[in-house]
């Protein structure tokens, strides 16, 4: 058996350069598909060196095509998340409204910064913020819970970290209100606000200002 005879056994090798395009910056055509395949079946099986070279073309192929979605993904803001700094707890369990948009959109913010977010939607935000420990001075629209703290409303993740990472003895933090600008609440002018710190008695004070 010749040289090409390693290749052909009774298991079928079919390599396929994955398809490729790119679009023109002067129009939307896209470059046509190149496909190298190699298979025993064929009646005049390549050679050797086809065969490697078929190799080469998939591997650089599949390496473009993995260059391309990753830069896809960090456009669309698909790409994993960041890791958070160690030792700060990741799970956070947030309740909110089912139909509150900008608790939706809270949630996508801490999940951006590395955070992992258990959704708890309900229409009863008074009996959860009671059980909480939740002064009504510092009502928001959603409340969460990590680890041994209490977050109430829009707070910053960056903010979020410092708390986790400072352990202040403390409830948890709240941002009164939704002021606009705060995260989950972008669009419009953005105001000025702080993220407080309270304890169980309700006595808060400024930890934070945006």
């Amino acid at each position: 058996m010749g040289s090409v005879g390693v290749f052909a056994g009774p298991l079928a090798f079919t390599f396929i350069c994955i398809q490729t395009a790119a679009r023109s910056k002067s129009s939307d055509a896209r470059i046509a598909s190149t496909y190298v395949m190699y298979h025993p079946s064929e009646s005049q099986p390549r050679s050797r060196r086809a065969f490697l070279s078929a190799l080469v073309v998939g591997t650089i192929g599949t390496a473009l095509v993995a260059t391309k979605t990753a830069a896809a993904q960090s456009r669309d803001g698909s790409s994993d998340a960041p890791t958070l700094p160690p030792g700060v707890p990741t799970a956070i369990t947030v309740y909110k409204d089912p139909n509150c948009g900008c608790c939706a959109n809270w949630v996508k913010h801490i999940q951006a910064a590395g955070f992992v977010a258990t959704v708890r939607d309900t229409a009863d935000m008074d009996t959860v913020k009671a059980s909480m420990g939740v002064p009504k001075a510092l009502e928001s629209c959603h409340t969460a819970r990590i680890g041994s703290y209490v977050v109430e409303g829009h707070v910053p993740a960056d903010v979020l970290v410092k708390l986790l990472q400072t352990k202040p003895l403390a409830l948890g933090l709240a941002v009164p209100g939704m002021p606009m600008g705060s995260p989950g609440m972008e669009g419009g002018k953005p105001d000025k606000y702080d993220i407080m710190l309270f304890d169980k008695t309700g006595k808060a004070r400024v930890f934070a200002s945006r």
